[in-house]
């Protein structure tokens, strides 16, 4: 059943790229970033709602988001300033980026957690596992080949550091996921951090966006802004629930989850007409086969 969830997760994280791209193309991205959480709490908070006003309703179903002490809201605190920290350069970078370079580098993430699972939760990779995440490895560095032949090169391209950042920060989250799912509830971690989320992010739109608003790219809604919620947050519940179930490990389903690469790169080929597609489908195949291996080894 966790495998199934996390790739469910998966195919909505691609698409939830997809739209990404398509709302911060010519937009602004802190206030695209503010107003796709602002959606996402806003799908949520009904499930907040009841499960306060009347607990029974969703009490035995997954949609049940239960209340948590002092203690709790500040685990979730740290989860909403990470969080927030991999977005803010993960959506700089996709604005910056080809698509076809910025997604596939980001679904490498998994070999970061991978490598910290191992550390922090004593988790041990078999002979396929240990495979994949050594071709997934190789894709990663691979892949600044064909972003230098674009002029995105490693040494002088911040915005391919930002991608580089937000896929570290994106790990970090991860292993942080299987710390907070071992003690809270996998909904009151979603809900009540996607809320934390729009307090700060709010707070850093009103300080650092909306005064030089007038000097710098406008902000334009779009639909698709909507449509990022919709997506992530319904891959994040595959996600924190298959994290809940037993015999999951961290480390498989956050592979998993990022073989939704391959909708944003074939967006990318087909509608963008991204440059370089035989140096990068090489190197996403090379993902892709990473992730076949440590599933494999599931």
């Amino acid at each position: 059943m966790w495998l199934f969830l996390a790739l469910l997760s998966a195919m909505l994280l691609g698409v939830y790229d997809v739209n990404k791209k398509v709302s911060l193309q010519d937009n602004a991205v802190i206030p695209v970033l503010l107003t796709s959480i602002l959606f996402s709490c806003g799908i949520l908070l009904p499930f907040l709602v009841i499960s306060n006003l009347s607990p029974v309703t969703l009490k035995n179903t997954p949609f049940y988001v239960p209340q948590v002490d002092f203690r709790t809201h500040l685990y979730l605190i740290l989860k909403a300033v990470i969080v927030l920290s991999s977005w803010i350069f993960a959506y700089f970078a996709m604005k910056h980026l080809p698509i076809t370079i910025a997604s596939p580098i980001k679904a490498t993430q998994p070999v970061w957690v991978v490598l910290g699972g191992m550390l922090i939760f004593g988790e041990r990779l078999n002979g396929y596992q240990t495979v994949g995440v050594l071709i997934t490895l190789a894709s990663f560095f691979m892949f600044s080949f064909a972003g230098k032949k674009e002029g995105f090169s490693i040494t002088s391209s911040k915005w391919l550091w930002f991608i580089i950042l937000a896929t570290l920060t994106g790990a970090i989250s991860g292993l942080y996921d299987k710390y907070l799912l071992r003690q809270f509830d996998h909904m009151a971690v979603q809900t009540y951090y996607t809320f934390y989320q729009a307090i700060i992010m709010g707070i850093i739109t009103l300080t650092l966006w909306y005064p030089t608003r007038k000097k710098t790219t406008p902000f334009k809604f779009r639909w698709s802004i909507a449509l990022i919620s919709v997506f992530l947050v319904t891959a994040d519940f595959a996600y924190f629930y298959a994290l809940e179930l037993p015999g999951s490990m961290i480390s498989i389903v956050s592979t998993i989850r990022r073989a939704g690469v391959i909708v944003p790169f074939f967006y990318g080929a087909f509608v963008m007409h991204d440059k370089n597609l035989k140096l990068k489908l090489i190197d996403m195949i090379g993902v892709i086969l990473g992730m076949i291996f440590m599933f494999l080894g599931s």
